[in-house]
This record gives C-alpha cells, sequence and structure tokens, in this order.
C-alpha cells in the first residue's frame, strides 16, 4: 500500500517528493526503491534507455500506476488525489485526441470535461485558444486531427495537457519521431512555460542530447536512479563533456559495484 500522509500540504518547495518509491507488475519489480525529489518552477529530464521504467514512474507521479508501495507526494498530496486532476497534465506517448474532430474540437471537448457547466463555457473558450496558440497550431486550428502530421498530432496532444494551466506537467517522450526543427520548437515552448508560467516539467527521453535543455536530470537505469543532479554537476562529476558520456560513466561504474558484490558474496 502507498503511504497516505494527512495535516496540510508541504511547504517544501517540491512538486514531487518520493521515498521508497517501488513498483511492482507480476514477478517483476519495475521501480526499485527511489528516492528523488522533483523541484518546482523548472523542467526536470527524467532519461535512461527504453525499457528502464520511465514510463512507469511517470504513471505513478499522475495516479495511474497500480500496486505502488512506498511515498510518493505531488504538490504535496499523495499521488492520485481527487484535487490533483486538474493540477496535472499528462502526455502520454501516443497522442490522445479524435481523429474525426477539429483541433478546436478536441480541445473544447477536454475543455468542457476539465470544467464543466454553462457559466465556464467562456473560460473554456479563452483556454482553448491559448493552448492551441501555445503550441503554433492556430492556422490548424479548424483541420481534422487525423489528417495532421505526427508532429502536429503530438502538439495537439500537449494543447489539451496545457488546459487549464496545469501546475505540473508530466510529458512521456513529448518529442520522440520529430525532426530537429520540431524538437527544437517544442523545447523552446517547454521553457517558456516554466519561465512566464512557474509551471513545473517533467520530461522523459532515452535521447541523450536533449538532458542539456533541462534544468536538472534524474538518469534511470534497470528501474533505479542512478544519478539526480544538473547536467552541469554531473559533467563535472564525473570528468565528462557530456551528460551522455556522463550517464555511461554511471552505468560503468553500477556495473563494477554489482560485480564486486556478487563477488563478495
Amino acid at each position: 500500500m502507498m503511504n497516505i500522509t494527512s495535516g496540510p500540504p508541504d511547504p517544501h518547495p517540491h512538486a514531487v517528493r518520493a521515498e521508497a518509491l517501488t513498483v511492482v507488475r507480476g514477478p517483476r519489480t519495475v521501480l526499485r526503491g527511489l528516492g528523488f525529489t522533483v523541484p518546482r518552477g523548472r523542467i526536470t529530464g527524467l532519461l535512461g534507455p527504453s525499457g528502464c521504467g520511465k514510463s512507469t514512474l511517470m504513471r505513478a507521479i499522475t495516479g495511474t500506476q497500480a500496486k505502488v508501495g512506498g511515498t510518493l507526494e505531488i504538490l504535496g498530496l499523495p499521488a492520485g488525489h481527487a484535487t490533483l486532476r486538474s493540477r496535472i497534465g499528462y502526455v502520454t506517448q501516443a497522442p490522445s485526441v479524435y481523429d474525426d474532430l477539429t483541433v478546436r474540437q478536441n480541445l473544447e471537448y477536454f475543455a468542457a470535461v476539465l470544467d464543466p457547466g454553462r457559466a465556464a463555457a467562456e473560460r473554456r473558450r479563452d483556454h482553448v485558444g491559448r493552448a492551441i496558440a501555445d503550441v503554433d497550431l492556430t492556422a490548424h486550428a479548424d483541420a481534422l486531427a487525423g489528417n495532421l502530421s505526427g508532429g502536429q498530432r503530438s502538439r495537439v496532444s500537449l494543447a489539451v495537457a496545457l488546459l487549464g494551466a496545469p501546475e505540473l506537467l508530466v510529458l512521456d517522450e513529448p518529442t520522440v519521431g520529430l525532426d530537429p526543427v520540431l524538437r527544437r520548437d517544442l523545447w523552446n515552448l517547454f521553457h517558456h512555460i516554466a519561465d512566464t508560467r512557474g509551471a513545473t516539467l517533467l520530461v522523459s527521453s532515452h535521447v541523450m542530447d536533449e538532458a542539456e535543455r533541462c534544468h536538472r536530470l534524474l538518469l534511470m537505469r534497470e528501474g533505479e536512479i542512478l544519478a539526480d543532479d544538473t547536467p552541469e554537476a554531473l559533467r563535472s562529476r564525473t570528468g565528462a563533456d557530456t551528460v551522455e558520456a556522463a550517464f555511461l560513466h554511471l552505468v560503468d561504474e553500477a556495473v563494477a559495484a554489482g560485480r564486486a558484490k556478487e563477488t563478495a558474496r
């Protein structure tokens, strides 16, 4: 069972705080006693190879993952708390849009789900218009989602997540499969959201060069966190020129430590 804390929200400046966080799926332990924090108002990159547990961790943070153990607080509340639904935006790897609706209709639908009622209609229109402009899809607002390119569909999903100005954005590999120009534009948007709105972004990727665009990094391997630090500190600590080289150095260290432990038994 996940530990449930009571009392007022934690005033500590962390959007996410985890202690001994574990996820078990069948016979496999996917996340192994993780402990980390995600600072508010910053972009934290969650990086590691495919299959290391990034998506599972993101589902746990958004409250959609079963069999979560340990302590996991989001914005000072237990993960999955009902009041967090409107405070978190979540973008999965697969675009979450309806192909037979236009971009605007998709956003209007999800806006109505998040903020129902006639009295909220004007507020919803404002949120929809701003979200479409944020992801630079104004010229395609009345195009069917099914007729958009893969990159444009990904941006529609991001626009949905931006509805209501969430405090925490959880983005699961949002730039996968995009060309370098679109990747650059999305990262510029991520920094704009963090810098101008004070939102917290947790962005997963297996592309190590994207690590340099983050304020802080969580480096994962095989369900464990190898490092929780800034890109500059990781490079300095390992004597590496790039975050990718630093990651490989940490992997080699972990492998060597594991072998030494086995030998000592």
